[in-house]
């Protein structure tokens, strides 16, 4: 297990430094593959990376590598470089720790599956932008919703996420996994197929796809 967890951090440091002589402008840390990790042994992975290159760093806090804001303090702390934190979790209370510590020290970028539905109480926690998945097949609807919010529209925010959000969340629950393959199923309701997921991930049923074709027509 330990050459495992060390052939990881090995990885992760040389595609740092091929991204930098790539010309990389920053990068994206995604958590390690396979198994759950400590606060100490996450702070050293991210460490080794950080030092392994001139770029700015961008840690993305999901799944097996959720940082606690002690964690996060110590590497802002002693990573020069580490510019950044991508939340994936959705956890309040834990973002309001992280800034309230580290206030603009970091660019916070919001990382959930359906990042429209944290994007206001996100907003107030300086948490200026999201990547939205949405944007992939609806990007006119993504575009919308972010400028409803960071105006400050309530309204058009309620709007947005009564017509297409909501339900668009309520199919996307209805399977783990299905965070990624909603999102393929809506290429395709477009006519932009990306193909299938990979496995062990599956596809949208085609009444599933035929619900969610309904909502991209209303949502257009």
């Amino acid at each position: 297990m330990e050459v495992a967890r060390l052939h990881r951090r090995a990885t992760a440091v040389e595609l740092a430094r091929q991204a930098e002589n790539d010309g990389a402008d920053a990068i994206l840390l995604l958590p390690p593959y396979l198994t759950e990790a400590s606060q100490e042994g996450l702070a050293a992975h991210v460490k080794a990376v950080c030092r392994a290159t001139r770029l700015g760093v961008i840690v993305y806090s999901r799944a097996d590598a959720v940082y606690d804001d002690s964690t996060v303090a110590e590497l802002a702390d002693s990573c020069p470089n580490l510019i950044g934190f991508k939340d994936g979790v959705g956890d309040l209370e834990l973002m309001t720790r992280i800034h309230a510590r580290l206030g603009d020290r970091l660019v916070y970028v919001g990382g959930l599956p359906t990042a429209e539905m944290f994007a206001v109480p996100y907003l107030e926690l300086g948490v200026s932008t999201y990547s939205s998945a949405v944007f992939n097949f609806l990007p006119q609807f993504a575009l919308d919703f972010y400028e409803a919010v960071r105006a400050h529209d309530s309204a058009g925010v309620r709007r947005r996420l009564n017509d297409f959000v909501l339900p668009y969340c309520a199919l996307r629950s209805r399977r783990p996994g299905y965070a990624v393959s909603i999102v393929k199923a809506g290429m395709r309701v477009v006519g932009h197929p990306a193909g299938p997921v990979r496995t062990p991930l599956t596809d949208l049923t085609e009444t599933e796809t035929a619900e969610l074709a309904d909502l991209v027509r209303k949502a257009v």
